[in-house]
Formats: structure tokens, sequence, C-alpha cells
């Protein structure tokens, strides 16, 4: 009975809602010239892009009166910028007069850009338009173009702001996820964004930004959303839905959002007469700083800390990405460009452990003590005990990874090969599994029963090896996903299956998932192009951390002497950030966790 009541209450107001599809949205006085208010100046250039190779576009720069060169000034960038600057349009030199006289927003100047064309190679041919590229596409590329080419040409002439609390976004359709994708990708330069019947649709992938800010660690971003119920419904999705399901996102999220829904369809006649209303919001109580959230309900916040960043370890050193902990909290990694194998204390000294150690590929250390590294690229695996003795433990076998149990077993991958070995410290070697060519990272579950094994861009069959059939895998497919085997009471590997899925740019071919680590809860953390994903017992991915740079995390592990202090490589350098989590090391005794929620 509910269920039909509901549906009925739903017809009812689609129909309330199409009665009222023709509304008129008004002009306010905000948007409408006003004696006694300064004028802004507009002039207008071409800009010829080397991001966009061979694109050509028009731009326009509003200048305010009060303008004064010796200040840094605050600036907004509207996509299809024709549409804002002319009287016709958006008119926003004119809100922007009325605004910055009544001290309503701060003193901005405006920078407008229409999508670049590349001309055609003859006149009885096309421009390639370039709008659906730049504006639907995901990534960071249009961001680029701003950061790299548009703000440096602008700053060349007038003293643009370099705090992202002082830049703003807009546009409209594919021009709102624009903004909203530039933003997200660079809120170190970037943080007011507005979005104007948002194309949060299937056009290149941005139907996926819900499902991220529900799992991304919080951005300090200011967001507000208009849309329109009559909103175009076509073969990419039903625009008023992806833009309430990015609204209930940002809400989930706790991000500082605006929600403003009207009746109208796919135009901007609604946002033309709200635009000086959303610029109030917008630029409410600036120069006070937009923060990320840190009250979210978010999974990941079962791991942060609030307002706990990643912090650089300081040094001389080139990070490789190999990297472990010993049973004392202290994180080793290497340094290949070097030649030596450095150490992080518990207490954060960084110091030389090793010196004249020839390319190593992986490190961990041995039960009974003592570090067992993969050297040469992995062509040999050896130890070093307490005292410094070496021991040559495997030759003839190209590891990729390893981990050792606290029975003392070494699992490791070999991707040239595809197999996955199982090693002794006393010199012993069988093969596992086979046909895994791609076979990458390797880690075990806190109890040691289950082994996950990554996957390389370039690797094999991995779905065959895990199920037993022909089909190849896509290179999507090989990086999302993350292979269980159950480890036996004999140390073999049985029941292969592709179990943990991971999130995948929508704008890569592949995710390079890098070095994993698990914690007492038996949550997986992967490293990615994406940010360290924490995922759960049954394989999915509940959060992902943000990395500590532009470039993706390599590896991952618990350090510090409660191991609660997550220790990362991105771009060649160590990061550490302290987590509400504690780690577990494999060559100490398992550790069984709770139950997956199902």
């Amino acid at each position: 009975m509910l269920r039909w009541l509901l549906l009925g209450v739903c017809a009812w107001m689609i129909g309330q809602t199409a009665l009222a599809q023709a509304q008129e949205y008004k002009l306010t006085p905000d948007s409408l010239r006003q004696d006694g208010v300064p004028k802004g100046e507009v002039t207008s250039f071409k800009w010829k892009s080397k991001i966009f190779a061979g694109t050509e576009r028009d731009c326009w720069l509003y200048i305010p009166k009060q303008y004064d060169a010796s200040k840094p000034t605050c600036f907004m960038v509207f996509q299809d910028g024709g549409g804002y600057v002319s009287e016709g349009g958006f008119r926003v030199p004119t809100v922007f007069d009325n605004l910055i006289h009544k001290k309503e927003m701060p003193v901005t100047i405006g920078i407008f850009l229409n999508p670049g064309v590349v001309p055609p190679s003859r006149p009885d041919a096309l421009p390639r338009f370039n709008r659906s590229l730049e504006y639907d596409g995901l990534g960071d590329r249009y961001a680029r173009f701003l950061i790299e080419e548009i703000i440096p040409e602008v700053g060349k002439k007038y003293n643009l702001t370099k705090d992202p609390n002082g830049r703003g976004l807009c546009g409209a359709s594919s021009g709102g996820i624009c903004a909203f994708t530039a933003a997200w990708e660079r809120p170190d330069q970037f943080r007011r964004v507005i979005s104007m019947v948002g194309s949060f649709t299937n056009l290149r992938g941005s139907q996926d930004y819900p499902s991220l800010i529900r799992k991304m660690e919080p951005k300090p971003l200011r967001v507000y959303l208009q849309e329109g119920s009559n909103d175009q419904d076509i073969y990419s999705g039903s625009w008023f839905i992806s833009n309430t399901d990015m609204m209930w996102a940002l809400r989930y999220a706790r991000y500082d959002y605006h929600w403003e829904l009207g009746t109208g369809g796919h135009n901007g006649q609604h946002g033309t007469a709200i635009l000086p209303e959303a610029l109030r919001w917008l630029w409410r109580d600036y120069p006070k700083p937009i923060i990320a959230s840190t009250a979210t309900p978010q999974p990941i916040m079962e791991v942060v800390l609030p307002f706990e960043d990643w912090k650089g370890v300081a040094g001389d050193y080139e990070a490789s990405g190999a990297m472990a902990t010993d049973s004392n909290g202290n994180v080793y990694f290497a340094d290949n460009t070097h030649k030596r194998i450095m150490k992080v204390s518990a207490h954060g000294t960084l110091s030389v452990a090793q010196e004249n150690v020839t390319d190593v590929k992986a490190l961990h250390f041995a039960v009974e003590g003592g570090m067992v590294v993969a050297l040469e690229g992995g062509k040999r695996l050896v130890k070093w005990d307490t005292q410094g003795n070496e021991q040559t433990l495997a030759r003839g076998v190209t590891i990729q990874d390893f981990t050792i149990s606290n029975k003392g077993e070494i699992f490791a991958s070999d991707a040239s090969t595809g197999k996955l070995w199982l090693l002794s410290s006393k010199g012993s070697k069988k093969v596992l599994v086979s046909g895994v060519a791609g076979a990458n990272h390797v880690v075990l579950t806190p109890d040691q029963t289950l082994l996950i094994v990554g996957h390389s861009a370039k690797g094999g069959d991995a779905y065959k090896a895990a199920r037993g059939e022909t089909p190849p895998l896509t290179a999507l497919t090989q990086t999302s996903m993350l292979t269980s085997y159950q480890v036996q009471p004999d140390s073999t590997l049985a029941y292969p299956e592709l179990y943990v899925d991971l999130s995948i740019p929508h704008e890569l071919a592949t995710n390079e998932t890098g070095g994993m680590t698990v914690d007492a809860k038996g949550w997986l953390y992967v490293t990615t192009n994406q940010g360290v994903q924490y995922c759960d017992q049954a394989g999915r991915v509940n959060g992902i951390l943000l990395n500590p740079n532009r470039n993706p995390t390599t590896n991952v592990v618990f350090g510090g002497s409660n191991l609660d202090t997550l220790f990362v490589v991105a771009g060649g350098r160590v990061y550490t950030r302290k987590t509400k989590a504690k780690g577990v090391l494999p060559m100490l005794s398992p550790v069984r966790p709770p139950a997956p929620r199902l």
C-alpha cells in the first residue's frame, strides 16, 4: 500500500512540475545597470593552446573599476565565456559591478573562455569542436590549461591572487561539470564552484562523481548547484537525477554546498536570475578560508585524524618504492639512486641503514630478525642477519614483490614468468601458481589465511589465472581487480577469485596499483594513482586517502612505535600520516579481524 501511495505522490509531483515548467525567472536589480555604480572594463583576446593542441578560442577579461594593482586580486573563470560576458546572457560584468560596489563580494576579475576549436584543414570541412573533450572530460587536463596557460597570461598584466580561496569557477551544462572537475582535481588552485544544470551524466564518465565524493577524503571546496526539475533526459542519463545524486553525495560528505532546484529545463534562464544570489553565497565570509570537513560519516573517517595531513620525510634521497617495517616500528626504504637503504626511526629520524646496495626491488623482515631483500632488480633474494651476514635465499626467480608469514614462508610474485612462488629461508623454492603474468604486489591478510595479489597494467590474463577460463581481460580490469587466494595448511594457494574491486579514474586506462598493507581490522590499503584506497574485508573500496602530491603513491606500510602511522612513497619522496588505525606486521603472530559488514 505504501509503495502505491509513494508512486501516486511522485506522479502528482511530476504533474505539478510540468504545470510549472513555463515559470519565468525574472532578473533582480543586481543584474541590471544601476546609477552611480562604477563600471568595469571588458576586453577581448584570442588564445591558441598547447595543452589542447591546435585549438583556438575567444576570451574576454573583466577588470573591475576598483582593481588595485598593488593588491593580489580574486578572480573567477567562466566556461562558455561568451554567454556569461554578454549583456544578453548571464550579464556577469553588470552583476560583478553591482555586488562589488555593495561589498557583497570581493573585488574580482572575470576571465571568460570559450571552448577550443581546431580550425578546418580545408574550406569545405568542419572544424573540430573541443567543447565536450575539454568540458565533459575528467582528469586534470583542463585545470592544467588554466593553471599553466591562461592564468599566467592574464597574470602578466594583472595582479592575480595565488590563494586558492580567492579563485572561483563557473559554468553551465558541460561548463558546469568542467568547473567542478577543475576544482576537484586542483583544490590547491580553486575552491569556489558554481554549476548550473551541470552535465554530471555519462558523457565522458562524470556519473562517477557521486560515488567518488562519498569515498574520497573530503576536499576544501564550496559548491553551488543549480538544477531544474524539467532538465533534459537523454542517452547519457537524466540531468535532474544526476544533479540530485551530486547534491546527496555532497551532503553525505559534509561539503559546504548549496542546492537550488527550480522547475526549468536545460537552459540558463533560472541560472541567470539567481546569479547574484549564487555569487553572494559563494563569496560569503571571504577572506575566511574554505576548509575540508572533518565531521563526515564517511568510512574513511574511521582512519584519518582531524586536521592530520601528510608530512614529508626530509632528507637527501630518492625513494624507489621498496619499503618495509621492522618489529619495533622502524621503516626502511630503498634509495636506488644512491645505492642504499634508508631508515626512518619510530620517532621520525632519517638515517642510512645500508650502503652499496644495488637495485632493490622489495624488502621485508624475517621472523627471527634480519632483513630479506630482493636485489639486482629482483633477480637475487638475500637475507642479512642482525650482524650483517649475508645469505642467498633464491636465484633464478625474478621477484616483483614478496611477503613473509609468521612461519617464515616467503610468498613471492614473479611478473616476468607469471608465477607465484613459495620460498624458504633454507633456499627451497616451489611454484604455487602459474599463468599470472602480471602478478605484482602481494600481501597477507592479518590472520594470514588469504594472499592478496595485484596485477600490473601490462600483465597477462589475470582472469584466466583466477577463474580457469579463457576470455582475456582488458587492461582496465587487470588493474582494477586484485586476486584473493586462500592459503592452505601446507602453504599452497587455493580458490582464486578476482575479489578486491578498486576504483579507477575514468580518464586512465589503468589504476597503476602499487604496494599494499593491512590493519588489525582486516582492512586493505592499496596505493594507486587515485589515492590510497581503503577496502573492507569483503573487497569493496570504502574510502580513498588523497595522495600527498600530484604523483601516484607506489607503496604503503604502517610504522611508528604504535604502528598507527602510514608511510607512503609518492614521486620519490616518503610521507607519513598519523591515523586511527593500527597496522599488522606479517612476521608477527596472526591477528583475527572482525567479520565484514555484508
